[in-house]
């Protein structure tokens, strides 16, 4: 059985990462096992130049595991490939009480905006898109259709998400 996945989606600047890191941390913090994913529109690298295994890659290999006592990661290059669909990827972590998922603006799993006055688009998502159940803002929102919550109401947004993913308040 899959985890329940919840999305923290906006446009850039406007909070999801940090949104995103706060919320891993409130819900590890009430024993549950969170995994994310996060989607990047631009390229990216979490190797770094000099490192073997970034050596690896460079040299052909198509897939590149990194193992350590503390940690383990694969880097696969898609080489020309379509980038793989966000169900192929949730199929790929190990199994966690819940996803969250940052990014994937166009996906249909439910979903809150995040909304700072420092954005570089402040254009509002949640009207458009009928899986944003609610909306994080540093700023009043007076139009919405949906529950708001201050950008920093960690517990708020977290009991909000528990309760439309089924989670429930702490782990079992």
């Amino acid at each position: 059985m899959s985890p329940p996945v919840f999305g923290i989606t906006g446009w850039k600047n406007s909070g999801k990462t940090t949104l995103t890191c706060k919320l891993v941390q409130e819900f590890t913090r009430r024993g549950f096992r969170v995994a994310t994913l996060k989607h990047a529109h631009h390229l990216f690298d979490v190797d770094h130049e000099g490192t073997d295994s970034y050596r690896h890659r460079e040299a052909g290999a198509g897939e590149v595991a990194i193992v350590s006592g503390r940690r383990w990661a694969i880097m696969h290059e898609l080489d020309g490939a379509d980038e793989p669909s966000l169900e192929e990827m949730l199929a790929r972590l190990s199994p966690c009480d819940l996803v969250l998922i940052e990014g994937y603006k166009r996906e249909s799993h439910p979903k809150i905006e995040a909304r700072r006055l420092a954005a570089s688009d402040r254009e509002p998502l949640a009207g458009a898109d009928a899986s944003i159940c609610a909306i994080a803002a540093d700023h009043a929102i007076t139009d919405a259709q949906v529950p708001v919550f201050p950008l920093d109401d960690i517990a708020g947004i977290a009991d909000m998400i528990a309760h439309k993913t089924g989670l429930g308040e702490t782990a079992a």
